[in-house]
């Protein structure tokens, strides 16, 4: 049987993209998956998976001696697993090059799976005044990896199109899809903003309160807003996924619209199609989305499943979504009649 070694890097062991491949995988080679773990585990296997957990303290990976002792284990499990195939779903950030021509020289197959833009992804948050330095070296990282990979994987359409151009490579589009479908019997006339990474809404805070003065209501699922400004909302702390599901899909819409932390948008938020947007229309509620996020921003016109806004424009977006509530029973029945296109 073909053996896999899966790099999940930090990503914890149940993170919904990478375990799914996992458990894909595991169905026709034996796999071994390496994923981050925030204490002490123990490598054990079950079944055709054998788990490597590495062990990394979250408050600490912005020390680079931190990040470089997880990269050495990672590359030590590179250097000497026996496997087929290296499937990395993150990079290793110190090696990227070597531990790709590491697997290489080994004869082994590479498949990356891009979670994201990298270039500018990667270090977000540097300041301005580097920024452009770092995208141009990492851009440079980002195709020298794909060079050496024999199949790309990647999670948005425009991200892909703009990775590969001119590059003759295998490639394969696998977008954040839900994991199943839920419709709620009532839908309350309310919004909700859901994710497990806090979100910067300070342009949508004067659309959102607009929008209680019309007598929709606030929901928040998974991250407190109260430090970033004084609006009146509900919020309920993070929910395992099937009662995540269930919650949104109570609401009207679900806003996804939203700035980096550092104020900067990047190709890695226009090009996004994060889980919630999946997650959302599999839920059976139609999204409100930033026009600039143009992957999500181009579904949501073809398919007619939500509203797209210009948070710059307090009123035009207000009254777009007021005129998506007066129609909402046809956005639900094309929610419906593409619900498949939004589940995996």
């Amino acid at each position: 049987m073909m053996t896999v070694l899966i790099i999940g890097y930090w990503h914890s062991k149940y993170d919904k993209r990478v375990y799914r491949t996992v458990r894909a995988l595991s169905k026709r080679a034996h796999v071994i998956y390496q994923y981050g773990a925030r204490e002490k585990e123990i490598a054990y296997t079950e079944g055709n998976i054998t788990f490597v957990p590495i062990e990394f303290e979250e408050f600490h990976t912005k020390n680079a001696f931190v990040r470089y002792a997880f990269d050495k284990k990672v590359m030590d499990l590179i250097i000497n697993a026996s496997y087929d195939i290296l499937y990395m779903h993150h990079f290793v950030t110190f090696m990227p090059i070597r531990s790709l021509k590491i697997a290489r020289r080994k004869g082994k197959r590479i498949v990356l799976d891009f979670h994201e833009y990298i270039p500018e992804y990667f270090l977000m948050n540097i300041p301005k005044l580097f920024e452009a330095l770092k995208n141009k070296i990492m851009r440079s990282v980002y195709f020298e990896m794909i060079n050496l990979a024999d199949k790309l994987i990647f999670v948005s359409k425009e991200c892909m199109n703009n990775s590969v151009r001119g590059v003759k490579k295998e490639v394969l589009l696998v977008p954040n899809f839900a994991e199943f479908g839920v419709q709620s019997p009532v839908k309350n006339k309310e919004i909700v903003l859901t994710g497990g990474d806090s979100r910067n809404i300070n342009k949508e805070k004067t659309i959102i309160s607009e929008l209680i003065r019309y007598g929709f209501t606030f929901k928040v699922i998974g991250m407190n807003l109260r430090e970033q400004f004084e609006l009146e909302h509900r919020y309920i702390d993070f929910l395992p996924y099937h009662e995540m599901m269930r919650e949104i899909s109570k609401s009207a819409f679900s806003l996804i619209s939203y700035d980096p932390h550092s104020g900067r948008e990047n190709k890695n938020y226009t090009w996004s199609a994060p889980n919630k947007f999946y997650d959302s229309l599999a839920a059976g509620t139609p999204v409100i989305v930033r026009e600039s996020f143009t992957e999500m921003s181009r579904i949501v016109k073809e398919l007619q499943v939500g509203v797209v806004i210009n948070p710059e424009s307090t009123k035009q977006a207000v009254n777009r979504i007021l005129e998506a509530y007066e129609s909402y029973d046809k956005i639900i029945s094309n929610i419906e009649r593409n619900k498949n296109k939004f589940v995996w």
